[in-house]
């Protein structure tokens, strides 16, 4: 990406801002301009802050919009999707720095936090408060909350717990539009437990994908610490399809552990050659399941999980009895995606398919692997159905880049044939665009492109991301 700098707009934004410092070095702003979508377009911004405060980026927000800058909000750049990916002319709104956890309030389980904090650092937060926030993505240890919220990310434990949407209760967002001049602070939700009062807006920015404004602060649920240690439960099997089986089964058998993940021969090997965490990657595809469900009815869930295993053909399947191994399986899990992406370049699906249907979603991933040449490595959050099968490409190499690209589109095909969706939880961004189309109906499509005109008339906010391209739909 090469960035063009038209100095008399840096200049105005520079004098409308007079207390912030905009970065406008190229090799910095190459840094901040794209999340970790490879394959997804960036454009060339005109500069980058790093807001201090909510009240700098009401100030930026408004200067944007009087010299028609857009917006594109940026939290760690963990993203699949290019959600954060730069347009041309626009200001990087780094969010990194606002990172304060603002209150942990014990006595009603909730926190207030802002939008750069990690999701981890706030785990370890609230758990010195015999607390929980459950929501875990793969990349936890370096996610931000604002982040999080923006494309609904789910995680490990979101079979059991949900998805960070149902764990925000209120935010405070900067926004335009009805609410007030570019540049205002508006409230969203609550902080009760209940609460009926109106349209859901809180709900509505949540996996918005920043479209909508910039959320500045973020009121959350917690739970209680679990208990007892969570137990876990190892599975090897001859293939894909045969791990998909066990997973159709457990779910058929009533069985709901904490996580229930799958990775395949290729991601185990990629992790062990890179970290040596003492996996054994012999196995086609391996299961791993965390049941966390408190003392005697704990111990007979995880000896269920693994009957369902062996009963659905599983080369073995053992409780894990050592911590030690334990959390290395878990964190194969977690490293997956980067230790794959040093083997070339990866364009990463987020397919979704009902879970009696994992088994067949993961035969079309391998039909499908095997019609266009493609190497696709497995990495899922099976247990609810939610897909990532990863299309690693030689570098340099345009015929397979050409050719995994055909295979990403038939793997959103086939989701959608099952029943499914085509994003779980990286977002539309700029990689699932078409793909939502094919999903939704031009009607439903309308609706949203409606919700966005209200909110944002300037189209300010994150412009073309998710529903700002669609050719269907004219903007008036």
């Amino acid at each position: 990406m090469r960035c063009v700098i038209s100095l008399s707009t840096v200049d105005d934004l520079a004098k409308a801002l007079p207390d912030s410092r905009l970065i406008t070095d190229p090799d910095v702003l190459t840094g901040v301009s794209h999340d970790e979508a490879a394959w997804a377009p960036v454009g060339a911004p005109l500069a980058a802050l790093r807001a201090g405060s909510a009240d700098e980026v009401a100030r930026a927000v408004a200067a944007c919009a009087d010299l028609g800058v857009p917006v594109v909000p940026r939290g760690a750049g963990t993203g699949l999707s290019g959600g954060a990916n730069a347009v041309d002319g626009c200001l990087v709104l780094d969010m990194s720095r606002m990172n304060a956890i603002v209150e942990i309030d014990p006595e009603n389980m909730i926190a207030v936090v802002q939008p750069g904090v990690v999701n981890d650092d706030l785990k370890a937060a609230v758990a010195e408060h015999g607390l929980w926030y459950p929501p875990d993505p793969a990349s936890a240890p370096w996610s931000t909350i604002g982040g999080n919220v923006s494309t609904n990310a789910g995680g490990l434990c979101c079979l059991k717990y949900g998805v960070t949407r149902d764990y925000v209760l209120g935010m405070e967002a900067v926004v335009g539009g009805p609410a007030g001049p570019y540049g205002t602070r508006a409230r969203l939700g609550r902080r009760t437990t209940k609460g009926v009062a109106g349209y859901d807006l809180t709900s509505l920015f949540v996996g918005s994908e920043g479209t909508l404004g910039v959320v500045t602060e973020v009121t959350l649920r917690l739970r209680p610490a679990r208990r007892d240690a969570p137990r876990t439960v190892v599975g090897s099997f001859s293939g894909l399809v045969e791990a998909g089986q066990a997973v159709a089964l457990v779910t058929a058998r009533g069985l709901v552990p904490a996580a229930l993940e799958l990775l395949d021969r290729t991601c185990l090997q990629a992790v062990e050659d890179w970290k040596h965490l003492g996996v054994d990657p012999s196995a086609e595809a391996m299961l791993l399941a965390s049941v966390d469900s408190p003392g005697a009815a704990g111990e007979e869930e995880a000896e269920a999980v693994a009957t369902a295993f062996r009963d659905a053909g599983a080369l073995w399947a053992e409780r894990s009895s050592d911590p030690v191994e334990a959390e290395a399986l878990f964190s194969a899990r977690r490293l997956a995606y980067p230790a794959l992406e040093r083997l070339g370049p990866v364009l990463t699906e987020d397919v979704c398919v009902p879970r009696s249907t994992v088994p067949l979603m993961l035969a079309k991933v391998e039909e499908i692997a095997r019609r266009h040449g493609i190497r696709i490595a497995t990495i899922a959050h099976a247990g609810d159905g939610n897909l990532h099968p990863l299309l690693i490409t030689p570098p340099g190499d345009p015929a397979a880049r050409t050719a995994a690209e055909a295979a990403f589109d038939d793997l959103i095909a086939a989701a959608l044939a099952l029943g499914g969706t085509v994003t779980g939880e990286h977002g539309v961004g700029l990689l699932k665009r078409a793909g939502m189309r094919q999903e939704l109906s031009l009607g439903v499509r309308a609706m949203q492109r409606a919700v966005k005109d209200a909110l944002d008339p300037l189209n300010l906010f994150n412009p073309g991301k998710v529903i700002g391209d669609d050719p269907d739909l004219i903007r008036p």
